[in-house]
């Protein structure tokens, strides 16, 4: 996973149903990005730069999530970070 923008870290957790999530506040936008693998490359309050590697995608199995709606092709959790990554801002 790579910083889109300059910021600086302000979470990286847990995130519920987003996983383990890496939070970067960049002035009037935060961006979250979320299925990231739970060794975090980054910790709360650094400062980061754009294009820096941030951390890895998460592992394809979640386990102990409630409800959680996706499996692969041999029914076990998933966080789908085997096809995709989900970024939101």
């Amino acid at each position: 996973m790579v910083s889109i923008s300059d910021g600086t870290v302000i979470k990286a957790s847990w995130g519920g149903a987003n996983g383990y999530t890496i939070t970067i506040e960049s002035g009037e936008y935060t961006f979250s990005y979320s299925h990231c693998d739970p060794n975090f490359l980054v910790s709360v309050g650094d400062k980061v730069k754009k294009g820096q590697v941030i951390g890895k995608v998460g592992p394809t199995n979640v386990y102990n999530v409630p409800n959680n709606p996706y499996t692969d092709s041999n029914g076990k959790p998933t966080n789908r970070s085997n096809n995709r990554l989900s970024l939101s801002f």
